[in-house]
């Protein structure tokens, strides 16, 4: 216990300090192969993944990083029976490996999600589609960025 006064304010202050400094966590500034492997295993568990049906409309080489448009379009009648569940959007060098999630149903008319992205480096898009009967597609396509984003430089 405290004898005087400046000795319980040092030992206050040194317990108000301690308790807002921040918890830091340590991951890769980008995600790894293995990330994005993991990411995708994540969603589609241990179901094979098929080629096909799925179609992403990206610029093979952007100028900046900050926004790239992005459109996912699967082929599907979007019927009460046969209908696309979700797009999932995997990117192999951002910082988090999945870039979103959307999900669909027969009511929806058509399966196509149209967004804005952000890419940190050249890398690989991946988007895979999970249909009404449980099947996985996916596509893949390479994008250029000569300018990146997602990266902050400390000074």
């Amino acid at each position: 216990m405290p004898n005087t006064r400046r000795q319980f304010l040092s030992l206050a202050g040194s317990v108000t300090v301690a308790g807002t400094i921040p918890m830091v966590t340590l991951r890769p500034l980008e995600a790894t192969p293995a990330m994005l492997a993991t990411a995708i295993r994540g969603v589609v568990g241990e179901a094979p993944i098929h080629t096909g049906k799925v179609k992403i409309d990206i610029p093979p080489l952007v100028e900046n990083g900050n926004t790239v448009p992005m459109t996912i379009s699967v082929a599907s009648p979007m019927t009460a029976t046969d209908y696309v569940k979700s797009i999932h959007v995997f990117n192999e060098k951002n910082p988090q490996p999945n870039i979103g999630n959307f999900y669909l149903n027969a009511s929806s008319g058509r399966a196509q999600v149209s967004t804005r992205i952000r890419l940190a480096d050249t890398q690989k898009v991946v988007a895979i589609a999970r249909l009404s009967d449980d099947t996985f597609w996916q596509v893949t396509a390479d994008v250029v960025v000569t300018l990146a984003a997602c990266t902050e430089e400390m000074n």
